[in-house]
């Protein structure tokens, strides 16, 4: 009798351990580090046009889609425009998956956090600090997004409901190369001559150990509203942007 009971109680533990290790398998954890010559967001540099050194993480749930991730880089406008703080760390979380017909769907939130930044005390700007919330539809290489502001966008005054649209398609063009074709359109809110089209012309290649990525960019932005308080260089200027970076 006991040793059925033992039995028992040794298959429940092992089955509770399959079952722990059946969830823990719908379960993707990966880790990114990369350096770039010039941190660009939305064709913007964030690092008055010098190098930055980035990193992050994610953890993807495969079986609902679900997935949250952190995200940090070196950066330098913060302190530039009056504040302090030289790093953006990003939280996001959200959920993609497929609708038929080859579309598919992700939507989620994403909040940019300038710690230390105090913006908010520098005459003509708020609070850096950012949350958007997007949704983007997926079909092939293609894909359309865009990105809502629920906050002041990125330290400009009443800036609230600001929203970006973005256009882009990475093609396979062989030999492990991949071409990268992106327009987009930032618009601020309440800010007509801060508001800008962008674009890039780019190819990445995985080289195995890393990966790299040359691109193109450039922006129809105003010098007057994206010039940095540091050196007068416009940062939103045409150039040239080499990335390398490593998934594990």
């Amino acid at each position: 009798m006991k040793s059925a009971i033992l039995a028992a109680a040794l298959m429940s533990i092992f089955s509770g351990i399959a079952s722990a290790a059946d969830a823990a398998a719908t379960f993707a954890t990966s880790f990114n580090v990369a350096v770039t010559s010039d941190y660009r967001y939305r064709a913007i540099s964030q690092t008055r046009l010098k190098p930055a050194l980035q990193g992050g993480a994610d953890v993807v749930h495969s079986a609902s889609g679900l997935y949250a991730g952190v995200w940090a880089s070196t950066i330098k406008w913060t302190k530039d425009a009056g504040g302090d703080g030289d790093v953006e760390i990003d939280l996001y979380a959200g959920k993609r998956g497929e609708l038929g017909a080859g579309f598919g769907y992700d939507l989620g939130v994403l909040r940019y956090a300038y710690p230390s930044n105090e913006l908010a005390a520098v005459p003509g700007f708020v609070n850096a600090n950012t949350t958007e919330v997007y949704g983007q539809l997926s079909f092939g290489p293609a894909l359309l997004k865009y990105s809502h502001a629920v906050t002041n966008l990125f330290g400009f005054v009443d800036s609230k409901d600001s929203g970006y649209l973005d256009l882009s398609a990475n093609l396979e063009a062989g030999q492990g190369l991949v071409v990268n074709l992106h327009a987009g359109r930032q618009r601020i809110e309440n800010n007509d001559a801060a508001s800008y089209t962008d674009w890039k012309v780019g190819v990445t290649r995985d080289f195995g150990v890393v990966s790299g990525a040359l691109a193109w960019i450039g922006t129809n932005a105003r010098e007057s509203a994206y010039a940095s308080a540091a050196d007068g260089k416009f940062l939103g200027k045409s150039a040239l942007v080499l990335t390398v970076s490593k998934t594990f």
